[in-house]
């Protein structure tokens, strides 16, 4: 039945998608840094669209052998962008360990030693070495403290870190740090803060004049994920307008120090059609570029809640058919006169859910038509983030991935309208081996692991993906990319084995060994796993026969 949705998914893309797929890369000059346009990505005269990987942890390895060991084994993947946190931000001077900037009080010293950006330098030059290019990403939005409270929220308390720092890729910093020790009490004060604002700055001019004329920064990603909530307050001030806004100031802002390399949202791709916006598309700009001869130019239009309504309601549609076809229907009426009359509504709901209502204070479209802006992103990770009601149709995993195939389709539509490109830097889906290990993004322990050995594995067997599952889930993810024209797919997370160095920083599983580890894993790791690393290999390979 998944397989009968999944063709009718790639058939059914609309006709603005159509032309970006098929759209023929203008060859740029020889520069050898990354370049965007209304045709894509290009470098040293050629287009670029790739496959790439998540790896937040990189710099805090000890060893430069295990940092060189990892690199080259994504390079040998074919993989050909990476993505890594460019920031460490600590409210004390840790005892060992890579940290970066230390905010504490409302002031910030930046840490250029060898346990500091001299990490960073050896990253960018080793990445350069194998052919890599690097998006640096600036600050999180998600940095959760234990015992604190939970968004606006008093009632649930986040249990006591036992992970080593650097473990998570929430406990590198960012934005609520900033905000605790500055003073504030809302996550969006980040964003509005003038003495923050000023902070932020700084720390990203050290970044950017640092590798202002390195070739392989892909580009300065703002944020990653940046929204009005986290597990600090939000007040009631923060609309979409405000986090559009901050982009446009950091943009200009990095603008003005590096002419050479892209400025990038990072955001999780979250719309807001009928939000106000303060860069709206210009309705006689045609985003498409121009036909081959003898054919018409195709509309390009910005994506609507109708549109997104009515195509949740012909896909429900479409996969009630296909379980009756296939005897797997559950009726969910009454027999009457040998026939079943429902009684529920089979419909999906005419209301907009979070991923386009603007509650989380995210517009991505009208961040992406910020004009110091190079490109889009989206991410999909739906055992955190729902992008649309389930179908009763289907199982839970196969919800999950049916909702990320549609989240594709809407976000290349949306950014096709921009006339820029959209990376989906990350995506995962996490499976029954992982769940131990599995950290929501905005908690700070693993809430699967339970003393309850029946409970967990009926959570594991009823909601997560099977190896299985995840193999096709990941297939049909960089499927749909590639036929919608995204730019570049980053899977979300790498994960390497044969680590050597043991730091008490950084968490590594050492189960089969003293001396050798596996790097950290938030719950997306794919350590071992080789059917996706070969996966990420052929897409990669496809990816690139593409450019």
């Amino acid at each position: 039945m998944h397989l009968l949705l999944y063709f009718w998914l790639l058939t059914s893309i609309c006709s603005c998608l159509a032309a970006a797929s098929s759209r023929t890369f203008t060859k740029k000059g020889n520069s050898s840094f990354v370049s965007s346009s209304t045709d894509g990505f290009s470098t040293n005269g050629s287009s670029l669209r790739f496959i790439g990987t998540n790896l937040y942890w990189l710099p805090t390895l000890e060893s430069n052998d295990d940092i060189w060991n990892v690199l080259k084994n994504i390079s040998d993947t074919g993989i050909k962008v990476i993505r890594i946190w460019a920031f460490n931000d600590v409210e004390t001077i840790p005892e060992s360990g890579t940290w970066f900037q230390l905010v504490q009080n409302g002031t910030t010293t930046i840490n250029d030693g060898p346990t500091g950006l001299q990490k960073l330098d050896t990253v960018v030059q080793m990445a350069e070495q194998q052919g890599l290019y690097v998006i640096m990403s600036l600050t999180n939005n998600w940095n959760p403290r234990p015992n604190t409270t939970t968004g606006n929220s008093s009632s649930q308390l986040l249990a006591s870190v036992t992970l080593p720092r650097n473990t998570l890729s929430n406990d590198y910093g960012g934005m609520d740090l900033y905000v605790r020790q500055f003073a504030l009490q809302n996550h969006d004060d980040f964003f509005t803060n003038n003495k923050i604002l000023t902070a932020f700055q700084n720390y990203t001019k050290q970044i950017v004049l640092r590798y202002v004329n390195s070739p392989a920064v892909f580009s300065w990603e703002l944020a990653n994920d940046a929204r009005c909530n986290s597990t600090m307050p939000t007040s009631a001030t923060c609309t979409t307008q405000t986090i559009t806004k901050w982009h446009a100031t950091m943009a200009e802002f990095i603008a003005s120090l590096d002419p050479n390399h892209i400025v990038s949202a990072g955001t999780s791709g979250f719309q807001c059609a009928d939000c106000p916006k303060l860069y709206p598309i210009t309705p006689t700009a045609s985003a498409a570029p121009s036909p081959a001869p003898g054919k018409k130019r195709s509309s390009v239009t910005p994506l609507t809640n109708e549109q997104v309504t009515k195509q949740r309601a012909e896909s429900r549609r479409r996969n009630r058919a296909a379980a009756k076809r296939a005897g797997t229907l559950k009726e969910d009426g009454v027999m009457i006169r040998g026939h079943w009359v429902s009684t529920a509504t089979r419909e999906v709901s005419s209301s907009i859910d979070s991923t386009m209502d603007g509650s989380s204070g995210v517009d991505s479209q009208d961040i992406l038509n910020i004009p110091n802006i190079g490109f889009g992103s989206f991410q999909i990770f739906p055992d955190q983030d729902s992008y649309g009601p389930d179908d009763p149709n289907l199982g839970p995993v196969q919800n999950k991935i049916n909702s990320g195939l549609a989240w594709i389709q809407q976000s290349a539509q949306s950014a096709n309208a921009v006339g820029k490109p959209v990376v989906l830097n990350g995506f995962g889906l996490v499976t029954q081996d992982n769940l131990n290990n599995f950290v929501p993004f905005n908690m700070t322990y693993a809430p699967y692991v339970s003393s309850t050995a029946v409970m967990a594995v009926t959570n594991a067997t009823t909601n997560f993906a099977n190896s299985t599952q995840q193999q096709q889930g990941y297939s049909s993810f960089l499927d749909m990319g590639n036929s919608a024209g995204l730019a570049g797919i980053m899977q979300y997370q790498w994960g390497s084995t044969g680590i050597t160095q043991s730091s008490a920083a950084t968490q590594l599983d050492t189960t089969n060994s003293s001396t050798m580890g596996v790097s950290p894993n938030d719950g997306y790791s794919i350590a071992n796993n080789t059917a996706v690393q070969q996966i990420l290999k052929q897409h990669a390979q496809a990816m690139a026969g593409d450019s």
